[in-house]
Formats: structure tokens, C-alpha cells, sequence
């Protein structure tokens, strides 16, 4: 016999996706998640995946095992690529691209945002970004392949440029992977090389802001300009990345519009994100203007304009200027599930506005440096490096994950050195003849 309950469908298994279906564990509803992945991913901590700290495992979760327990929902791998508004159906695409299509009685859109180049799409091939696994087991092959590669090369200026790294984008996930590379190349790699002095390594973080850290308070944002400067992080600011290739990046200034070449292999892309490509359908499909960086405009109940059945949280939505941070999309997936629970019990306000309670912000910078802010609470150093480590370990999806990263920071502590080093060639082909 059918399943006569309401049917929801949720896009994306991020933090927004994976507490809304958790939200709807005990509805009167059935719930199909469809990501594009297998796994809830950490994605606070990808930057230690991409500098050796972790392992991708620490930090991702099969969104199966997450949900085993949870009766009323089916779990999809898949990608949404179109939607058809008026008959409630969403197309997807199959990992063999096919494609097959769902219905849906509620829409909750938490596809998650992706890096943004700007309009310099041409970029990405030079300059990875930051926003998932594959993205950070491509950092990490970049940063270790660029030792080694230094390691064969007969004179200092031959192997300048392979020691020389650029971060593009001083926001807290430019700041960390600049900080941790440079930490890296200090404590791990020192006495590892015979050829090189990893230490020499030139870590150049270039922001077109004024200080780094601009969501923090100035005084925070300060100390970890201090704590960069000690470790030897080069900062250059105000300041735009305007051209990247095999060996180089071009930093454009603001004001003067000077330009400067920097000779490296190695530029690491985090300023700024856009919403997935999916958001652009939805827009479309409801009839809506998409607001900044293609994200879906929502009105304070989190639904679209039009469509009370749709809903937009975290990252890919847009909403009173709120920051794309793991806590607004927590909370905005858990509120939207909510008020789908109350509009099929038909109890309690199903048009609740979304309320956002700022629980933090936290910054690692380097071993025992840390930033935590939150509302009057003002932490750095020791106190914001322990501080830090609680609130992530609290977000890891499952126990399993907690487990083992508390155990790769304990080892990383006690003896100074990455195991997480192995580096892999994106597919089979390439890995069997990996060097050109």
C-alpha cells in the first residue's frame, strides 16, 4: 500500500539537511535525503584533513550510519539538477548519469554553498578551493608533492617557487590552512628533508581587507595577526588575487591598482563562496530574484516567496545578512523541519520566523592559538585554543569521529609530527602513471 504521508525532501546532508531529517525523526511524515556525496562532512576541520592533521575519515560520516535509527526516512546519492515547481517534482542525476525524478509534498533546499572565483572560473584549475574532501586531498597533494619536489631540485632558486604558498581570502579558513601549513613545514617536516630546510617555507596570505578575521571583534582580530606574524605568515592586505597559473599569482592592490607577480606552485583559493549550481533552479522555478552569489531569498519563516511548501536553509539561503556559519545552518534546517512538524500535526505556529541564536565563532590558528567569540565572551590563545577544541568536538557527526580526531590531536601534540600525509591522484587512471 502507498505511503499516504505527507513526503518530504530534503536536498543536501550537511549541517542544515542532516538536523532537519533528524528534526523529523517522530512526523507524520516520510523523508527522502538526496546528496551527491555518502557522507556528512566536517567541514570546519577540512583544512586539518588538507595539512595532515586528520584523516578525510575523521571527518566525514556516512549519512546511513548517521540515520540507521531513524524509521521514516531513505537516503539518495544523487545530485538535484532541476525542479518543476507547480508539479512538485525534482530531477536528479545518478553517479552513472542517468537520471530519475522525486516528488515531494515539502522542499527543504540545504544544498550547501561552493567556492567562488568571482567570475575567474578559469582559476579553479590553479587554485583549489576549500569545500570538500576532494577538495582537501587536493591541498594536501599540492602542499606535499611541493616538499618533495623541492627536495630533487639542485639550486635555492629552482626550489623557491615550490617552497612559496599563497592563500587567497584572510576569513577564518584562509587564516587556519595559512597558519597550519606554515606549523607544518616548522614542527613536522624540519628534520625530515636532506636537500631543504622546510622551514624556509614562504607562506603568503593575501586579503583585500584591512585586518584579517574582519567578522571578529578588531582586538581578537589583531592577537591573531600577532600569532600569524610569529609564526611567519607573510599577510598582505588590501590586496586581491587577480591572476593565477602553473607558477604564479598576480595580487592586484586595491587603492593603487599596483600589480605584483609571485613566483610559487602552489595558491590556495578561500574568498568566497556562491550557492550551488541547483539554487539557480529553484530561483527560477519559484520565480524569484536570487540574491547575492546565486542563494535562494526566503522570507522569515525560511520559505520562498510564492511557495510555502519550499523551503531555503543554511548557506543557500538568503536571510538578514546572516553569516555562513555550521550554527545558522543547524538551526535554520531544525526550524524548518520544525514548522513542517507543526503544519502536518496541524499544532503549534507553522509560520514561525526563524530566530537566530549566535552560540560563537571560533578561529584556529596554530598550536595552543585559537579565537573564540561569543556575544561578550572574548577568548585567544590557550583559553580560545581549549575552547575551540570543545565546540568542534560537540558538532562531530558521531562517536567514531570524536574519537579518533581527540587521538590525531593527542598524537600530532605529543610528538609534533602529521601522519596523515599520503597524497592520492584523483583517479585510477591517473595514479597509474601519475607523473606527466
Amino acid at each position: 500500500m502507498p505511503d499516504q504521508r505527507p513526503h518530504v525532501l530534503i536536498i543536501g546532508g550537511g549541517f542544515a539537511g542532516l538536523f532537519a531529517a533528524r528534526k523529523l525523526r517522530k512526523a507524520a511524515v516520510s523523508v527522502t535525503l538526496i546528496d551527491r556525496g555518502t557522507s556528512h562532512v566536517f567541514q570546519p576541520l577540512l583544512y586539518q584533513c588538507a595539512t595532515g592533521l586528520l584523516s578525510e575519515g575523521d571527518i566525514s560520516s556516512p549519512l546511513r550510519h548517521l540515520l540507521r535509527k531513524q524509521r521514516n526516512i531513505s537516503v539518495l546519492l544523487g545530485e538535484a539538477t532541476d525542479i518543476d515547481a507547480e508539479a512538485k517534482t525534482v530531477r536528479a542525476r545518478r553517479f552513472d548519469g542517468s537520471s530519475f525524478d522525486l516528488s515531494y509534498d515539502y522542499l527543504i533546499m540545504a544544498g550547501g554553498a561552493r567556492q567562488s572565483y568571482h567570475g575567474n572560473e578559469a582559476f579553479e584549475e590553479f587554485a583549489p578551493g576549500m569545500k570538500s574532501v576532494d577538495d582537501a586531498l587536493a591541498i594536501r597533494r599540492k602542499i606535499i608533492s611541493s616538499f618533495e619536489i623541492a627536495e630533487t631540485l639542485p639550486t635555492a632558486d629552482l626550489r623557491r617557487p615550490w617552497l612559496t604558498f599563497v592563500v587567497s581570502g584572510g576569513g577564518p579558513t584562509g587564516v587556519e590552512l595559512a597558519g597550519q601549513i606554515r606549523e607544518m613545514a616548522v614542527r613536522a617536516l624540519a628534520r625530515e628533508f636532506d636537500t631543504i630546510d622546510p622551514t624556509e617555507a614562504t607562506v603568503v596570505l593575501v586579503h583585500g581587507g584591512e585586518r584579517v578575521l574582519e567578522s571578529f571583534h578588531p582586538g581578537l582580530s589583531a592577537k591573531a595577526q600577532r600569532t600569524l606574524d610569529k609564526l611567519g605568515v607573510e599577510t598582505r592586505l588590501g590586496l586581491h588575487v587577480t591572476d593565477v597559473g602553473t607558477d604564479y599569482a598576480v595580487t592586484t592592490d586595491k587603492k593603487t591598482k599596483a600589480t605584483v607577480q609571485i613566483d610559487t606552485h602552489t595558491v590556495l583559493w578561500t574568498a568566497g563562496v556562491e550557492a550551488v549550481p541547483f539554487a539557480r533552479a529553484v530561483n527560477t522555478a519559484a520565480g524569484v530574484e536570487p540574491a547575492r552569489g546565486g542563494t535562494i531569498p526566503v522570507g522569515p519563516d525560511l520559505r520562498v516567496a510564492g511557495h510555502p511548501e519550499i523551503f531555503a536553509v543554511g548557506d543557500v539561503m538568503s536571510l538578514d545578512k546572516l553569516p555562513g556559519v555550521a550554527e545558522v545552518a543547524m538551526q535554520s534546517g531544525h526550524h524548518a523541519a520544525t514548522l513542517i512538524k507543526r503544519d502536518v500535526a496541524k499544532k503549534g505556529d507553522a509560520a514561525a520566523p526563524f530566530k537566530y541564536r549566535d552560540l560563537g565563532t571560533a578561529a584556529y590558528i596554530s598550536r595552543h592559538h585559537a579565537l573564540l567569540q561569543s556575544g561578550p565572551i572574548r577568548l585567544s590563545g590557550y583559553l580560545g585554543w581549549i575552547g575551540w577544541g570543545f565546540i568542534h568536538i560537540a558538532f562531530l557527526a558521531g562517536g567514531r569521529n570524536r574519537v579518533w580526531t581527540v587521538a590525531s590531536w593527542a598524537a600530532t601534540l605529543g610528538t609534533g609530527g602529521r601522519g596523515e600525509r599520503a597524497i592520492t591522484f584523483g583517479d585510477p587512471a591517473t595514479a597509474r602513471r601519475p607523473y606527466p
